[in-house]
């Protein structure tokens, strides 16, 4: 899942100051299950903005709306009627969500209301952490399932650097070492000799580093309908 944490309230009113019609809108999925940008969290922040303004004695028209996931253009579209009114939209989505909002709707102005963080697990309530950093080339089944790239804080391929010591990382000695952890899920496992081959250098091409990345699936394109079963 995609984490995020709100803007402060104050960076938020900057972005919409001067706007009279002003609509906060929520994703239903990634965001709303790290509490940042769900239903309930649109509803707070458009509230407070109220609040803020009527303390300032401003008046202006500032509501909220909720759709399931601002990065697919099947639910931007339950919102039509909302951004119709809207003079400005404050996203409460991932970076992915805001930037479809301004392809679907090329005349609409969107700022963030997010700070979009990292993809990851949750851990316990309340906590997230990272786990996937989608370099496009997984390497997953060499190391126990425990990712190289984004557990290790030097995203090392071939083992752990010098400075780690008694199972913790020397960038931070409250973060597990990543290579401590591999070592301990290969032998765990019984494949510890998976170590034994050494990988190359990382193909950061499939990565950002080559541009912008598309994933597309020619049997379904162009299409309105998936086939049952269809892979």
């Amino acid at each position: 899942m995609i984490t995020g944490d709100r803007k402060p309230l104050e960076e938020i009113a900057a972005m919409v100051e001067g706007f009279e019609r002003v609509l906060i809108l929520g994703c239903g999925t990634c965001v709303t299950v790290c509490m940042a940008g769900g239903e309930r969290e649109a509803e707070e922040t458009a509230l407070a903005l109220r609040l803020r303004g009527r303390e300032r004695g401003v008046s202006r028209e500032i509501w909220y709306a909720n759709v399931e996931r601002q990065c697919d253009e099947e639910f931007l579209q339950e919102a039509v009627d909302h951004v119709a009114r809207a003079d400005v939209v404050v996203s409460l989505a991932c970076g992915c969500g805001v930037q479809h909002m301004v392809t679907v709707f090329p005349d609409l102005i969107v700022y963030p209301g997010l700070n979009t963080t990292f993809m990851g697990v949750t851990e316990e309530l309340g906590v997230w952490a990272e786990r996937c950093l989608g370099c496009g080339d997984c390497v997953l089944e060499r190391t126990g399932g425990v990712c190289p790239i984004t557990r290790c804080s030097k995203s090392l391929l071939n083992g752990p650097c010098g400075g780690s010591a008694d199972g913790a990382c020397e960038v931070d000695k409250t973060i597990p070492c990543g290579w401590q952890l591999i070592i301990d899920r290969l032998e765990a496992i019984g494949q510890l000799q998976r170590l034994d081959e050494v990988l190359p250098p990382k193909d950061w091409s499939k990565s950002h580093s080559g541009g912008p990345r598309f994933r597309i699936r020619e049997d379904v394109r162009g299409t309105d309908d998936v086939e049952e079963g269809a892979q």
